[in-house]
């Protein structure tokens, strides 16, 4: 019978997949899961038959089990292939993607973002630079201390007041939960 497949007579083929199509459809059905994929698995099984067929070696063991070998390998690489498809969808799917914010989130973040700015511009120039150093800069309060060439303590103390000094004119913004983060770390 694969002998007449690798001869190309036109019916070998058709004759090799009623004899040997059920057989193999169901253990591409076990493997794949789907009827689908079984289907796709047992289709590139018979195509590679349909060209591999002279290379077949009937001392290495029977046709039957060549035929199945086949379609046992195909339905696994299809499995795998869906798996991976999956995987990449989903990988896209959870990506850490940036949210638009609406158009409105937009607008009141500008606007605390001004009242920040106004707000840091109105404390005097020393409160000013320990907290742009701190917080802006990521400097511990003992770095600020040493870059600004003043006490910790007078930078502790600085801090504190800036930040009550914030905290009454952000009253009423959405900052105005302002803490004393930065504080040495």
């Amino acid at each position: 019978m694969l002998a007449d497949v690798a001869a190309g007579l036109p019916d070998a083929l058709g004759a090799l997949y009623d004899r040997y199509g059920r057989r193999a459809w169901s253990l591409a059905r076990r493997i794949c899961g789907d009827d689908a994929l079984a289907e796709d698995a047992v289709q590139e099984a018979f195509l590679g038959v349909w060209r591999g067929a002279a290379q077949f070696d009937p001392a290495r063991g029977r046709m039957s089990t060549w035929l199945l070998t086949l379609v046992h390998h195909r339905a696994v690489d299809l499995v795998r292939r869906e798996q991976s498809q999956r995987r990449r969808t989903l990988d896209l799917d959870e990506a850490d993607l940036p949210d638009e914010p609406a158009a409105e989130e937009t607008a009141i973040d500008a606007v605390v973002a001004g009242s920040v700015r106004d707000a840091l511009g109105a404390l005097p120039r020393d409160q000013r630079e320990v907290l742009a150093l701190a917080y802006f800069g990521g400097y511990t309060q003992r770095e600020v201390a040493t870059l600004t060439r003043v006490p910790l303590g007078t930078v502790k103390s600085r801090t504190f007041a800036a930040l009550a000094r914030l905290r009454i004119t952000l009253a009423g913004t959405r900052l105005s939960g302002v803490d004393g983060a930065g504080e040495d770390r």
